[in-house]
């Protein structure tokens, strides 16, 4: 939503994410306290009287009718500005200023966080917009207002419409940002697949800054790929990407979490898993799918051990991954109940057994180990 262009993080983007926090059940309250201030210095310097109502009436912000006053006059002053520009623009000058005059009122909208007006004030500047180029940088605005709102709706149709103007025409720098929106919109719609090969496809062309940063990218790029990826693909694209190498160390946890899963070194694996698992509740599009992602990854990391058996004592498989036998009992059982994973537990022997199916799959994984009893 900033109309600049650069290596920073929307402002916008920036805020959702600390009132997201704000609102955060295991966010500390101490931490809270610089939140709400932050919160509110931006909401104030933007002159956000439209979102600053909506988060009174949320309880995120108390009411200050000074500041309420203060920021409405504001508000209608500087639309009453934009406006005579406007018609200033269309009686004296050319249509290029026009367009420009009623971009601005749609910025200032978005800057005060008056969506409905503002996607009101995008059809008419889109009305006023022929270039491809243009039109897509009024889409990206778009998508960005449906992050800031987390507008799923908005976003798949904004994304729609960038493909049918992709269609006319446009430049690959800009269809390479739309894979990271689509990437972004699909993580956290949940279709982790789609989302890891649309930023797998990014790595070497981000430039979506707006977004997030390099790191945060990197992060997502991972997690999605773990779970989505065999170990062919995963060793290929993630493991061994040079971009990936270059920033995973400075992601706590993730480079463990990687490559422990990978060389089936599952209690470190575990370790890394637990420290990452803050960091997944507490980000604004995946803490919704916080129990699915946990148990889409101990169903990889459980197969993959599995895979390579045709018969394995429960305690055997406890002790590789630094738990107690209860514990793997209890899980495996209710993993096997939902069928997500095609073994079978002999309680009387105490032995995992994994069926034809698995010892199938075994062979469309060609870096698993070989089959071998234990």
């Amino acid at each position: 939503m900033d109309a600049q262009e650069g290596t920073q993080q929307s402002q916008q983007l920036i805020l959702a994410h600390k009132v997201f926090l704000l609102k955060h059940r295991d966010v500390p309250d101490i931490e809270k306290v610089r939140l709400k201030d932050e919160v509110l210095n931006t909401v104030k310097s933007n002159d956000m009287t439209p979102y600053y109502e909506n988060l009174v009436a949320d309880k995120v912000l108390d009411l200050d009718h000074s500041a309420l006053d203060s920021m409405r006059a504001k508000n209608e002053e500087e639309i009453k500005k934009l406006d005579e520009k406007i018609a200033d623009a269309e009686e004296n000058l050319g249509e290029s200023e026009v367009r420009e005059a009623h971009l601005a009122k749609f910025l200032y909208f978005i800057q005060i966080g008056e969506k409905e007006k503002a996607l009101e004030q995008l059809k008419v500047s889109e009305n006023k917009t022929v270039a491809v180029g243009q039109k897509m940088d009024l889409v990206f605005c778009s998508l960005q207002i449906g992050f800031f709102y987390m507008d799923f709706d908005l976003i798949s149709k904004s994304i729609d419409k960038a493909k049918i103007l992709f269609e006319k025409g446009g430049d690959w720098e800009r269809k390479n940002r739309l894979k990271v929106y689509e990437g972004l919109y699909c993580m956290s719609t949940r279709n982790f697949k789609k989302a890891a090969n649309l930023f797998l496809d990014s790595i070497s062309t981000f430039t979506t800054y707006e977004l997030f940063p390099y790191d945060t990218f990197i992060f997502y790029t991972v997690l999605t790929s773990i779970i989505s990826l065999d170990r062919v693909s995963l060793k290929q694209k993630v493991v061994d990407a040079p971009e990936i190498l270059t920033v995973i160390g400075k992601i706590p946890h993730l480079s463990e979490f990687l490559n422990s899963l990978y060389n089936c070194q599952y209690k470190s694996f575990f370790l890394a898993f637990a420290g990452l698992t803050e960091q997944i509740k507490l980000d604004r599009y995946l803490h919704l799918h916080f129990r699915f992602y946990m148990r889409e990854v101990r169903t990889v990391v459980y197969s993959q051990f599995l895979e390579s058996y045709k018969s394995v004592t429960i305690e055997a498989m406890a002790k590789a991954f630094g738990v107690t036998v209860e514990f793997i009992d209890q899980e495996l059982s209710r993993f096997i109940a939902a069928g997500k994973l095609h073994c079978k537990i002999d309680k009387v022997a105490g032995v995992l057994e994994t069926n034809a199916l698995m010892r199938r799959m075994l062979f469309t994984r060609p870096l698993l180990n070989k089959v071998t009893s234990y």
